[in-house]
């Protein structure tokens, strides 16, 4: 079955809104992190701080609750074949890439190459965020649950896209079209992509740095491939989701904002 859909968002007035729509599986998108700072030594000295605070990886659950100590509380589900993260009050699951670092250390990157978490052989672990973008060290406060994407019916997705199609239009003060050109097995990613997309467009459009970037912005497709990219030209978005890559097979909020504004070092801040 091919999942199709186009979603224009009323002229005028904007309390009209149209949108096809598919049960699919969606996560809001929320969450901000950082770009990464690597500060070697400061982080060897957060990290040693909290070797005696528990042991080390292998001692922790697969899902795990965490509290740095800059006051923000997280998941860190690694029971699947990728790492995944999630803040408290924030609905972007971040997919990561773990790396080796000195030390027996390992860095965990987002797929922008933003690195959001460091963890030492003895348990000792440091996040990077918006409010700490030096790094803060996090404690394990107790077992988590999985972080599986949540399913919505026909119904409830059908009012999101009309939300969501309201809410461009309005903020940008013209028509943005959506158009979705993906297969049923790519539900889930398509909707998680899409929510991602319009959540990226209405932050930057918020900004008084930011808004001008959008000024050619007329339409946002989301297709499928055969890996997931995002890339803005001609006044389109278009993000190809590929569920081969599973719960990786769609790009992050953070390389949404990358695209449409690769002029900025440091999008995520």
């Amino acid at each position: 079955m091919k999942l199709t859909g186009k979603v224009r968002t009323a002229r005028t007035p904007l309390q009209t809104a149209t949108a096809f729509a598919v049960a699919a599986t969606v996560v809001l998108f929320v969450s901000v992190p950082c770009a990464a700072q690597e500060r070697g030594n400061a982080q060897a000295e957060q990290s040693q701080s909290l070797r005696g605070r528990g042991g080390g990886p292998r001692s922790l659950p697969p899902v795990g609750r965490y509290v740095s100590d800059s006051g923000e509380t997280f998941t860190l589900d690694r029971s699947g074949q990728r790492p995944l993260l999630r803040f408290d009050r924030r609905d972007e699951t971040w997919v990561l890439r773990a790396t080796p670092a000195p030390r027996g250390d390992v860095i965990y990157r987002n797929d922008a190459g933003q690195q959001i978490l460091r963890m030492t052989a003895g348990g000792g672990m440091t996040v990077y965020t918006a409010r700490a973008p030096g790094g803060s060290p996090a404690s394990f406060t107790g077992q988590g649950d999985t972080l599986a994407l949540p399913t919505l019916g026909p119904a409830q997705l059908f009012q999101l896209m009309t939300r969501r199609s309201a809410m461009l239009s309005q903020t940008m003060g013209r028509l943005i079209e959506i158009n979705v050109d993906t297969d049923d097995d790519a539900e889930g990613l398509t909707v998680e992509a899409l929510i991602l997309a319009t959540d990226s467009v209405l932050r930057i459009a918020r900004s008084p740095t930011g808004r001008s970037s959008l000024n050619q912005l007329r339409r946002i497709v989301i297709a499928q491939g055969a890996s997931s990219s995002v890339y803005y030209s001609r006044g389109e978005l278009r993000i190809v989701v590929a569920p081969t890559q599973g719960v990786a097979g769609r790009p992050s909020s953070a390389r949404v904002i990358r695209a449409l504004l690769p002029q900025d070092p440091t999008p995520n801040r």
